[in-house]
């Protein structure tokens, strides 16, 4: 089974090694799109044995957003007729499932599944992790986040188009479209490592968007004041999980935050109603 996963990269030096431990038991290939890194990324990706580095190109001049959506629907399709599954997601999320990713992808691909969204939850922790740390064995208090479900592994051979909405918070997917039957699959977004990290990555990344953006609204959630960042913090904070307890299951009610985008579709609907037959 061969898995290639394209992300984009800007100034994220201290969060490269935590993405690498979690992925690299199953990643073949990386394709990391840099966005002019200063901070030390760049020697990290290009010591990595599995890494191939490229320039991000603002294909839309004026939009970082618009942009970044081209890339993450058009940069997999190289990986048609090589990869068995593709994984576009960002370096602040680690996708994990119950057994491990490996096992459990090898199980669906010799089901016929497709494509695998995942559901979504907001990490929160106090301080930022030691060097050394696993984070999906460390940190694993969440809080689950609809903006966070969203679709992460794909068949290339079987998708036509990803139809990725901007920041990837919904899909229009098309192609040979056959989802799990259950969703176990989980996407952990760790933004919220260390309040004074958080707030400055904040301020540094509001400074990549463009004016086509801010026409837009994308990416307004880096340009909030710090306060308002802080209550928006607390609010995840009152809903923790401990989502490494092996008594946790995502798929149950009230484990996850909806609406699930995926099972709106026409072809989720008919391939639930087959399999039931």
């Amino acid at each position: 089974m061969t898995i290639h996963l394209y992300t984009l990269c800007w100034n994220e030096a201290d969060i490269l090694p935590f993405f690498f431990r979690h992925f690299d038991p199953v990643v073949d290939r990386y394709v990391v799109a840099d966005d002019g890194s200063t901070d030390g990324s760049l020697d990290i990706l290009m010591a990595h044995p599995k890494v191939e580095v490229r320039r991000f190109q603002r294909v839309i001049a004026d939009s970082f957003v618009l942009s970044q959506q081209h890339f993450q629907n058009e940069a997999w399709r190289e990986s048609r007729g090589t990869a068995d599954w593709v994984i576009i997601t960002a370096l602040d999320e680690h996708l994990t499932v119950r057994g491990g990713l490996g096992p459990y992808l090898d199980r669906y691909r010799g089901e016929g599944v497709t494509l695998i969204p995942a559901l979504g939850y907001q990490m929160v922790s106090e301080d930022f992790p030691a060097a050394d740390e696993t984070l999906v064995r460390t940190r694993t208090q969440g809080a689950p986040y609809h903006r966070m479900n969203k679709l992460a592994i794909f068949d290339p051979a079987a998708i036509t188009d990803t139809g990725f909405q901007p920041g990837r918070h919904a899909s229009r997917p098309k192609g040979r479209l056959v989802y799990p039957r259950r969703n176990e699959l989980m996407l952990w977004h760790y933004k919220l490592m260390g309040k004074q990290r958080m707030l400055d990555r904040q301020r540094a990344q509001s400074k990549g968007l463009g004016p086509g953006d801010a026409a837009k609204g994308f990416g307004a959630h880096y340009t909030v004041a710090d306060a308002e960042m802080l209550t928006v913090w607390d609010s995840f904070e009152e809903r923790l999980i401990d989502l490494g307890d092996p008594a946790f299951d995502p798929a149950l009610p009230g484990n996850y935050e909806g609406p699930l985008w995926w099972r709106k579709s026409r072809a989720s609907r008919l391939w639930r109603w087959l399999r039931r037959r």
